[in-house]
């Protein structure tokens, strides 16, 4: 029990690490008061343009993929605190709460990204079959209408059916359907501009920091 105690908090405050704000707070730009006020590599993508946002996005999915390599690692090196520990329940453990992390960091009063690419980094570690049908019919949708949040939601619902055609888990299912409900419901805010008309489409062009 100690074990996995110590998995969770070691992958939370993994996922914890607020690399949009940092990132932003590098440039003197606090990015939870702009663009879409969210700390994720989308916004700092459009408020301070494509480096800063690949940096973002793969250091995000760094920490969820990175949480369940290091579980992985203690187990397979037989570290004392690993003892009893499952090779398929812990590393999914690891994986959820980096993801938690990520969504509801302790460092800024529990308020974080929507948790898209850290739960891809997870997904990799977990079912990379399934992540690669997501991202599919993520680029599909992005490509049709160039909103993020619609690439999103539409990339997360087809995660649990997919994990299941390609491993027939449960297990890694019922873990994949609570990540994506998860995913989704962070975008609620986005639905209801979409259904208002006032979402903003992406554009590869840099925003004015001021807007």
């Amino acid at each position: 029990m100690l074990a996995y105690i110590l998995i969770a908090l070691g992958a939370y405050l993994l996922g914890s690490i607020p690399t949009g704000f940092l990132v932003a707070r590098a440039r003197g730009v606090d990015i939870r008061t702009v663009g879409s006020k969210n700390m994720g590599a989308t916004n700092v993508f459009r408020v301070l343009g494509k480096g800063p946002g690949i940096f973002v996005l793969l250091a995000d999915a760094l920490k969820g993929w990175g949480a369940i390599a290091l579980t992985r690692f203690m187990i397979q090196s037989h570290y004392a605190h690993a003892e009893g520990l499952n090779e398929v329940a812990a590393p999914i453990v690891a994986g959820l709460f980096a993801i938690l992390g990520h969504i509801y960091t302790c460092w800024l009063k529990f308020k974080g990204g929507k948790g898209i690419a850290t739960s891809a980094g997870v997904m990799i570690a977990l079912v990379p079959w399934a992540l690669l049908a997501s991202l599919v019919i993520w680029l599909v949708s992005f490509v049709a209408t160039r909103y993020v949040s619609v690439a999103s939601i539409a990339g997360s619902a087809v995660l649990p059916v997919a994990t299941w055609l390609t491993t027939h888990d449960l297990m890694l299912t019922g873990v994949t359907s609570l990540v994506a409900a998860l995913a989704i419901y962070k975008h609620k805010g986005n639905v209801q501009r979409l259904r208002s008309g006032t979402e903003n489409r992406f554009s590869f062009k840099k925003k004015d920091i001021a807007t």
